[in-house]
This record gives structure tokens, sequence and C-alpha cells, in this order.
């Protein structure tokens, strides 16, 4: 009896320091954004005055010195709202259309055999080590020869069938989807479009969930890529007006936080409502090559 209430008392023990330091991980890893939704809500007076809420002489905190001027300059003054529906449709077309052609590629390039296939397969594992800034000069030219400049497909094309998301799916394919259903699908006279978006798809699920995910994420923080392809100020997504923020002479510090906490708070949302799809997509197929 005492060896097992030692024992229960050391997995506590051990329980209690690990969820200690969980918490102060994430304390930590909350500070910088509790500090940039603070700047955001001061005026550019206090911003240097206060390290988080303004204060005022008795000590306490100044809620009368907090302002939401920045966040109704930047959608009254700088068109941020146009800029949050560009990085919208941008990220949301992007996810969905580079998603479906990876898992498509995926799935075949894993449950299908044909010629060239272990070539396609290390083509694909190939690209993944070239630099994505590598490729930049020669995408411009092409877009340029294709008159796709200045364009949302100029930007959505390039990404709609990317080299990682096919090995991710290949890998998930390999171990999440068995021959013998999809065998037993085509003895039932199904065709391979409906195997696919019927069979396949739902076992590749998480996977989905989690690529869709990176996709979007990758595509909403993107900086380089629109500010090569587009011109017109109004196809701008949030990441290109965030930094258009910034001025020569002067610094709106509170303007500039205000603008990175518009383009943070969605993307954190979503990647909180989507984390578990998010941990079981990367972990499934990890271990099967």
């Amino acid at each position: 009896m005492r060896g097992l209430r030692s024992r229960s008392v050391g997995r506590r023990a051990g329980s209690v320091a690990v969820h200690g330091v969980l918490a102060v991980t994430a304390g930590v890893t909350l500070v910088p954004f509790v500090w940039m939704a603070c700047a955001a809500l001061k005026t550019n007076e206090d911003f240097f005055t206060s390290l988080f809420l303004p204060v005022d002489e008795g000590g306490g905190i100044a809620w009368g010195r907090l302002t939401l001027g920045h966040f109704v300059r930047l959608f009254t003054e700088h068109g941020f709202a146009l800029a949050m529906l560009n990085s919208v449709f941008l990220s949301s077309t992007t996810a969905v259309v580079g998603t479906l052609t990876a898992a498509m590629a995926g799935y075949a390039l894993a449950l299908f055999r044909f010629p060239g296939q272990g070539l396609v397969t290390a083509a694909v594992v190939g690209v993944l080590v070239v630099p994505g800034t590598v490729l930049l000069a020669p995408s411009y030219q092409l877009l340029f020869h294709l008159s796709l400049l200045d364009t949302f497909a100029g930007l959505i094309l390039p990404a709609a069938a990317p080299a990682f998301g096919v090995y991710l799916f290949r890998q998930a394919a390999r171990s999440s989807v068995p021959h013998e259903l999809l065998e037993a699908a085509r003895i039932d006279g199904a065709g391979e479009l409906r195997i696919f978006f019927e069979v396949a798809l739902p076992l590749l699920r998480p996977m989905v969930g989690a690529f869709l995910l990176i996709t979007f994420l990758g595509t909403w923080n993107n900086f380089i890529g629109p500010q090569i392809v587009l011109q017109n100020p109004e196809r701008f997504p949030l990441a290109v007006a965030v930094s258009q923020l910034r001025g020569v002479y002067y610094q709106d510090y509170g303007l500039q936080m205000a603008g990175t906490l518009v383009s943070v708070v969605p993307v954190l949302v979503l990647f909180l409502l989507l984390q578990k799809e998010f941990i079981a997509g990367l972990t499934s197929g990890a271990v099967k090559g």
C-alpha cells in the first residue's frame, strides 16, 4: 500500500511539474501578443511611456486614455477592409485548390502503378529541396508571358500543385487507404473519381485538414509573392497592407500594431479551431515510408 501511495504521489508531483512548466511557457509565449494588443489601444503619447497599458498618477490603469482610433483609421483611411477580403479570397482559394490537387496527385503516386512512377516520385522529392527564392525570377518571367501579372490567378496557379503537399498526401495515402477497399469499390462498379472522392478522401481527412491550414496560413502570410506579382494597390493582401503602414519620416507605432493585430487574429482563431486536425494530419503516415 505504501508503495502504491508513493507512486501515486510521485505521478501527481510529476504532473504538477509538467503543467507548471507548460503554464510558464504559455505565459512567455503570450507576452508579445498581450503587448501588441495593448500597444494597439494606446495613443502615440503613451506608446513609449508605459510598457503595457497606460497608468494614471495613482498607479492604476488609465482606461480613459485607451483608444480605438487606430482601428478606425485602418478601415477608413487605409483600406484594410478590401485588403482583408483579398487575403481571405487568396488564402481560401489557394488552400482549396492546392489541397485538392495535392491530394489527387499524392493518392495517384501512392496507389497506382504506371510507367515512370519512380521518376515522378523522385522529381517531387527533388523539388522539395529547391528554395522558393530561386524560382522567383523564372516564375515572374513565365507569368509575364502568360499575361498573369497583376492578377490573383498569378498568385493562385503557381501554388496549385505544391510538391510538399503531394509528398504528404502520398505518405498519408500509403498508410491510411487500403488497397482492398479500393478493389472492393471497383468490383461494385465505382469509377476512379468516385472512389477518390467517396472512399479515399474521407480516409485522408486528417491530412486534408492539416494541409488546408498549412496552405491557408502560408498564403495569408505571403509577403514577397504579392509584391512581385501585383501592382494595383487595390489587390494587395493584408501582409502587404501592413508593411505600407510604415512612414518614411514618421512611424505611427500604434497604427502599425493595430494593423498587425488585425492580420494575426483571424489566423490565430483558425488555428485554435483546427489544431486537432492539424496535429492528427501531420502524424498520419509519419512512420510508414
